[in-house]
């Protein structure tokens, strides 16, 4: 394969929900007959598929996986009613694709034969579990990748028959490990995908899932597909890495601040890339965009619906040419865990208790401060996982206090941020809006600096950072344009 000259491209699942946009805005768009090629598309499942199949990521509502994990008994079956809704979902959305009747036939074939051959499994795992010799809590994460697949191979079947039904030579290129007989890494079983590939003449249209020894959803749960897109790009030397999504990478949220005021970026690096990932806002998954960072592979977040525009380009060696705020972003749900104790003073093992048991309940913290006896991390997670943090904490520090309150986080984000009197003139915004801050943050590196606020403040505080920070710099198109 001819490495530096084709591009690996990932479409989210809003985009992909959207099959016009995704032909006319990013597969044909400007392209000539002989531009379409030297493309490779790893697509995700439609809106709506994996929440279906897996859980509701915001709601945490059960999908199928979720239904048979938590089946109690040989009896409890409402994960297969789940998957027969699934099946009528799933077609339905075929139905709205294909016009054809043959082709609506041949789509509906191939997920209704996979979502059949999951479900026999299940029946077979579930009746095994049933003996006391096979625990199900062995085998859930196989399960859970085998259903997540099923939502890439739908929507990367669909894409490669429409586009070969108007004269695109699409290629399937099916990752998911449906009835392979050997379990490959993950960079052997890329390889040999696309070895086979002819670059010249197909369009590899890609499974975002992809089974492997590591196991993607152990590492990355539902960023797998950030994963596969980044090692395909490494794997066959991509000359760009692009992610198409149904929103530009801007200086803040418009639906906070207004579609008016904020503004693209430009360009930025994979420092700024990891900072708004840090607060549950993914540019890339910080695995998957050391990846790239790593092949010096830069990448290009596009926004579907504005095709015409360059998008973000992040590379790791950008710095703004004069300090400045690049972003305003922040979570909200964010619970501060205080660990108060005056045995901690003088005492350097108090962080790693507090750090192994938070890692003993997977609960990731976004940024922690400390003194002389008391340590507090802020930590984005649910309401059941702090409990049982706070529990083990009363235990762990039995002469301590241990408190909790729910909080919001507030950023300002920048590849250099050098600024005299940006931290004071940050401060002002916020008192001027009449916001109470909590905590606050800043750190050698100068890429970004935080606020802790109460909740209910958090949008008020976007608001009047973006106006104190990016708005007087008067951008127009970009924050520093970016390369085409």
């Amino acid at each position: 394969m001819t490495s530096q000259l084709h591009t690996v491209e990932k479409i989210g699942g809003t985009s992909m929900s959207n099959y016009e946009a995704v032909r006319d805005n990013i597969i044909v768009a400007n392209h000539s007959k002989e531009e379409l090629y030297q493309r490779i598309f790893v697509v995700s499942a439609y809106s709506g598929v994996t929440n279906e199949l897996l859980e509701h990521k915001k709601t945490g509502e059960p999908g199928v996986y979720a239904l048979f994990a938590d089946a109690e008994s040989d009896w409890a079956w409402a994960w297969a009613d789940d998957l027969t809704k699934l099946i009528q979902f799933v077609t339905d959305i075929n139905g709205e694709l294909f016009e054809d009747s043959m082709l609506k036939q041949q789509a509906d074939q191939f997920i209704t034969d996979r979502i059949e051959g999951v479900r026999g499994c299940l029946i077979d795992l579930q009746r095994l579990c049933s003996y006391g010799q096979f625990q199900l809590e062995e085998h859930l994460l196989t399960v859970r990748e085998m259903l997540a697949g099923i939502g890439e191979a739908h929507s990367a079947f669909n894409t490669t028959l429409k586009l070969q039904q108007e004269g695109i030579n699409a290629r399937f290129v099916d990752l998911t490990g449906w009835r392979d007989t050997e379990l490959l890494p993950l960079d052997e079983k890329l390889k040999q995908a696309f070895d086979a590939v002819d670059l010249t003449r197909e369009l590899p249209i890609v499974t975002g899932y992809a089974q492997c020894k590591e196991g993607l959803m152990r590492s990355f749960d539902r960023g797998y597909s950030e994963m596969t897109f980044s090692r395909v790009a490494v794997i066959t030397d991509a000359r760009e890495a692009v992610i198409h999504k149904e929103y530009h990478l801007s200086s803040a949220d418009p639906n906070i601040v207004g579609a008016e005021k904020v503004v693209p970026l430009g360009s930025t690096n994979y420092d700024v890339a990891d900072q708004l990932a840090n607060l549950g806002m993914e540019a890339i998954h910080p695995r998957a965009g050391k990846g790239l960072r790593q092949a010096e592979i830069p990448l290009r977040v596009m926004n579907t619906f504005e095709p015409e525009h360059t998008g973000t380009l992040i590379t790791g060696d950008y710095i703004s040419e004069k300090p400045q705020v690049e972003i305003i972003a922040g979570a909200k749900g964010v619970f501060a865990i205080e660990v108060y104790d005056q045995d901690m003073q003088g005492e350097p093992g108090s962080d790693r208790r507090i750090l192994d048991i938070l890692s003993r309940f997977k609960v990731r913290f976004m940024a922690k401060d400390t003194n002389a006896n008391t340590i507090t991390h802020y930590v984005g997670s649910t309401l059941k996982h702090v409990k049982r943090v706070v529990s083990a904490l009363k235990q762990e520090f039995s002469n301590g206090e241990i408190s909790t309150r729910k909080v919001a986080m507030v950023s300002a984000i920048g590849s250099d941020m050098k600024v005299p009197g940006i931290l004071a003139r940050s401060v002002k915004s916020l008192a001027d809006a009449e916001i109470s801050v909590l905590a606050m943050h800043q750190c050698m590196r100068q890429v970004d600096m935080q606020f802790v606020i109460d909740e209910d403040d958090y949008e008020k505080a976007i608001i009047a950072l973006h106006g104190a920070l990016i708005e007087p710099h008067n951008h127009e198109y970009a924050i520093v344009a970016a390369q085409s």
